[in-house]
Protein backbone atom coordinates (compact mmCIF):
# COMPACT_ATOMS: atom_id res chain seq x y z
CA UNK A 1 0.00 0.00 0.00
CA UNK A 2 0.93 3.62 -0.74
CA UNK A 3 0.57 6.63 0.79
CA UNK A 4 -3.12 7.90 -0.10
CA UNK A 5 -3.64 10.89 -2.04
CA UNK A 6 -6.55 13.29 -2.29
CA UNK A 7 -8.15 10.61 0.07
CA UNK A 8 -7.95 7.51 -2.52
CA UNK A 9 -5.69 4.61 -1.73
CA UNK A 10 -4.27 2.30 -4.08
CA UNK A 11 -2.57 -1.40 -3.95
CA UNK A 12 0.47 -1.96 -5.92
CA UNK A 13 1.38 -5.09 -7.37
CA UNK A 14 5.06 -6.21 -8.71
CA UNK A 15 5.61 -7.27 -12.79
CA UNK A 16 9.07 -9.54 -11.89
CA UNK A 17 9.13 -10.36 -15.25
CA UNK A 18 9.08 -7.36 -16.67
CA UNK A 19 10.22 -5.33 -13.88
CA UNK A 20 7.44 -2.89 -13.16
CA UNK A 21 5.34 -2.02 -10.10
CA UNK A 22 1.22 -1.69 -10.90
CA UNK A 23 -0.87 -0.37 -8.56
CA UNK A 24 -4.83 0.32 -9.21
CA UNK A 25 -7.01 3.18 -6.92
CA UNK A 26 -9.28 1.30 -4.50
CA UNK A 27 -12.56 1.70 -2.89
CA UNK A 28 -14.07 3.03 -6.42
CA UNK A 29 -15.84 0.90 -9.49
CA UNK A 30 -14.17 2.83 -11.85
CA UNK A 31 -10.71 1.51 -13.00
CA UNK A 32 -7.73 3.66 -11.81
CA UNK A 33 -4.31 2.09 -12.52
CA UNK A 34 -0.82 3.60 -12.82
CA UNK A 35 2.88 2.04 -13.09
CA UNK A 36 6.40 2.90 -12.41
CA UNK A 37 9.77 1.03 -12.83
CA UNK A 38 10.22 2.65 -9.24
CA UNK A 39 9.08 3.52 -6.03
CA UNK A 40 9.49 7.17 -6.85
CA UNK A 41 7.92 6.43 -10.27
CA UNK A 42 5.01 5.16 -8.67
CA UNK A 43 4.20 7.25 -6.78
CA UNK A 44 4.12 10.48 -9.14
CA UNK A 45 2.14 8.20 -11.84
CA UNK A 46 -0.55 7.62 -8.67
CA UNK A 47 -0.44 11.32 -7.94
CA UNK A 48 -0.97 11.82 -11.70
CA UNK A 49 -3.48 9.07 -12.60
CA UNK A 50 -5.54 10.46 -9.41
CA UNK A 51 -5.41 14.16 -10.76
CA UNK A 52 -6.32 12.75 -14.62
CA UNK A 53 -9.36 10.87 -13.19
CA UNK A 54 -10.81 14.12 -10.88
CA UNK A 55 -10.24 16.27 -14.22
CA UNK A 56 -11.90 13.54 -16.53
CA UNK A 57 -14.92 13.53 -14.42
CA UNK A 58 -15.31 17.23 -14.25
CA UNK A 59 -14.81 17.90 -17.59
CA UNK A 60 -17.89 15.20 -18.19
CA UNK A 61 -19.51 16.67 -15.71
CA UNK A 62 -19.63 13.90 -13.29
CA UNK A 63 -19.07 13.33 -9.61
CA UNK A 64 -15.76 11.49 -9.28
CA UNK A 65 -16.63 8.68 -6.82
CA UNK A 66 -15.34 9.11 -3.21
CA UNK A 67 -13.99 6.16 -1.19
CA UNK A 68 -15.69 4.16 1.38
CA UNK A 69 -14.81 6.25 4.71
CA UNK A 70 -15.66 3.19 6.10
CA UNK A 71 -18.46 5.34 8.46
CA UNK A 72 -22.24 5.15 8.21
CA UNK A 73 -25.12 6.03 10.42
CA UNK A 74 -26.51 2.76 11.39
CA UNK A 75 -30.49 3.21 12.96
CA UNK A 76 -32.26 0.30 14.67
CA UNK A 77 -35.35 0.39 17.20
CA UNK A 78 -34.56 0.96 20.71
CA UNK A 79 -35.16 -2.72 21.81
CA UNK A 80 -32.50 -3.81 19.57
CA UNK A 81 -30.58 -1.29 20.48
CA UNK A 82 -30.98 -2.50 24.08
CA UNK A 83 -30.02 -5.98 23.10
CA UNK A 84 -26.52 -5.18 21.24
CA UNK A 85 -25.51 -3.14 23.88
CA UNK A 86 -26.21 -6.14 26.80
CA UNK A 87 -24.35 -8.56 23.93
CA UNK A 88 -21.63 -6.13 23.52
CA UNK A 89 -20.99 -5.87 27.30
CA UNK A 90 -21.21 -9.58 27.79
CA UNK A 91 -18.83 -10.24 25.76
CA UNK A 92 -16.66 -7.60 26.94
CA UNK A 93 -16.19 -5.26 23.45
CA UNK A 94 -18.00 -2.30 22.27
CA UNK A 95 -21.06 -2.07 20.44
CA UNK A 96 -19.16 -0.54 17.47
CA UNK A 97 -17.23 -4.23 17.49
CA UNK A 98 -19.81 -6.19 18.37
CA UNK A 99 -21.89 -5.10 15.25
CA UNK A 100 -18.92 -5.42 12.81
CA UNK A 101 -18.47 -8.83 14.04
CA UNK A 102 -21.96 -9.67 13.34
CA UNK A 103 -22.13 -7.79 9.97
CA UNK A 104 -19.02 -9.53 9.13
CA UNK A 105 -20.63 -13.10 10.33
CA UNK A 106 -23.84 -12.37 8.64
CA UNK A 107 -22.33 -11.31 5.10
CA UNK A 108 -20.07 -14.52 5.06
CA UNK A 109 -23.13 -16.29 5.48
CA UNK A 110 -24.60 -14.94 2.30
CA UNK A 111 -21.39 -15.27 0.42
CA UNK A 112 -21.87 -18.86 1.20
CA UNK A 113 -25.12 -18.59 -0.07
CA UNK A 114 -26.74 -19.98 3.20
CA UNK A 115 -30.29 -19.51 5.00
CA UNK A 116 -28.90 -15.59 5.45
CA UNK A 117 -29.37 -14.89 1.75
CA UNK A 118 -33.03 -16.19 1.82
CA UNK A 119 -33.82 -14.24 4.90
CA UNK A 120 -33.13 -11.17 2.94
CA UNK A 121 -35.35 -12.82 -0.18
CA UNK A 122 -31.95 -12.28 -2.25
CA UNK A 123 -32.43 -14.69 -5.73
CA UNK A 124 -28.38 -15.12 -5.70
CA UNK A 125 -25.46 -14.60 -2.95
CA UNK A 126 -24.21 -12.51 -5.78
CA UNK A 127 -26.40 -9.87 -5.13
CA UNK A 128 -24.30 -8.61 -2.21
CA UNK A 129 -21.11 -8.86 -3.61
Amino acid sequence: MIKDYKGYSAKVYVDEEQGILHGEVLGIADVVTFQGKDVEELVKAFHDSVDDYLAYCKERGEEAEKPYSGRFVLRMSPTLHRKVAMEAKKNDVSMNDWIIAAIEDFYEEVAAGAEAARRLKCKTPEMLA
